[in-house]
Parts: C-alpha cells; structure tokens; sequence
C-alpha cells in the first residue's frame, strides 16, 4: 500500500472513531436530558378542584384579582389560572390566584406577584418572608402590601417547584437547575391571597387563615399540587 492510500485509511479510521465517540456522546446526552415529571391538568378538572365553598368562607365573584402580565409566553407559562373572591360572616373578603404550569424549565416559570403588581401601577413595600401552615406543612412563603391610588392590597403567596418552596428568582432558578440535574422538569404551582382595606398585621393573620382553610378543605388533587408530592389529603 503506498504513503497515500495508507494515509487515507488512517485519516477514514480515525473518522469513523470520532464519529462512533460523538454518536456515544449524543446518546448519553439524548438519554440523560430531563423529562417532564407531571401531566398537564385540562382547565375544566383543574377548575373544578377548586371549592365554591369551605370552612364559612363563600365564593362570591372572579373579579377584582390582579393579574399576571400578559406577554408572548403567556398562553405557556400557565396551563390553568384561576382567580376567586370570597367571603365570610364579620371578615374582610379575600382574593385567591391559583396558578399551574406542569413544565417549569428554566425558560418558562410562573410569574412572582412582584412583577404583577408593579405593571399594574402598584408601589411594593419590600417582600417579608413569613410561614403558612395548611395539613401540617410549614409552607414558606412571602408577604408585602401593594398601593396604589385608591387602592392597598395586602398580599401573601407562595410557590412550589418540585419539592422545593422558592421565596425568591435566584431560589426558583436552583430549585429548577437541581431538578434537571435529578433528570425531571419540574411543576411549578402559585397560590397567591390577597385583602384590601386591612393593616398588614390583621391581613398577615386573615391570609394565613385563609390558606389553611382552603388547602385543607379542597380537593386532595389539588392539595398535592398546592403542596407537592408527599401532601397528605
């Protein structure tokens, strides 16, 4: 075989081992890429999950609720968003946000009520952090008041991604990394409660009794989504 010929099998071997190496490469990745954990829920069952009545608290419109922005990814970045007002005998009523997408990866994750409200002209003292309980969890979760003319909401809210309570962006992008590196693509579930017209400590106590209440008397499809995997209902 002369110099040229025994070049150009060397050269073809080599090809054909980067190339098999590449292959090998490309099918580990293509294997380890994250898959979604958890099905979309149609929004006629999502909504139905969602009680008119519960403990003394009674459904009694869907307006009034703040909403989240809208923008280009807003049809993905929530399979179901439902909005409620209730009330109850001698207490203020309460605005309930539930929001659910089954696919938070990083690109697409619900919005904070920290953006929301300051597009819809509101002012934000900063965020607090305070606890919720609801069928034995310690939910972490976020409180602050929004004002604007004519208006002061007191709101408290808190998201789940996966099994981990985010308080804040740079915690819900970990939260979402950390999920990928487990191989899933988490869920990502808000549960937003807000009141009007109330100072901020009676509206901490309200709110917090409201959610208990709520996640407690609801369905438990919804208790799992509101509270992960491991809620009991």
């Amino acid at each position: 075989m002369d110099k040229a010929a025994q070049s150009f099998a060397n050269l073809s071997r080599r090809n054909m081992m980067l190339g098999m190496a590449l292959a090998g490469a490309s099918a580990v990745a293509f294997a380890r890429q994250p898959a979604v954990a958890n099905p979309v829920v149609p929004e006629d069952i999502f909504e139905g999950w969602v009680p008119k009545r519960f403990g003394a608290w009674e459904e009694v419109s869907q307006s009034g609720v703040v909403l989240p922005p809208p923008d280009a990814l807003s049809d993905r970045l929530y399979d179901n968003l439902v909005t409620r007002v209730f009330v109850a005998p001698d207490l203020p009523p309460v605005m309930l946000l539930l929001a659910y997408n089954n696919a938070q990866d990083g690109v697409l994750q619900v919005h904070r009520p920290e953006v929301c409200y300051p597009v819809g002209g509101f002012q934000l003292t900063p965020t607090r952090d305070v606890t919720l309980e609801a069928n034995g969890h310690q939910i972490p979760a976020n409180f602050f008041t929004a004002t604007a003319p004519n208006r002061v909401e007191q709101v408290a809210y808190f998201t789940r991604l996966g099994t981990a309570y985010p308080r804040k962006w740079s915690e819900q992008r970990i939260a979402v990394m950390r999920a990928n590196l487990a191989g899933e693509i988490p869920d990502g579930m808000m549960m937003r409660v807000s009141a009007l017209g109330i100072e901020a400590g009676e509206a901490q106590r309200l709110l917090a009794g409201f959610a208990r209440t709520f996640i407690e008397n609801t369905n438990p499809k919804m208790q799992r989504l509101l509270l992960g995997p491991e809620a009991r209902g």
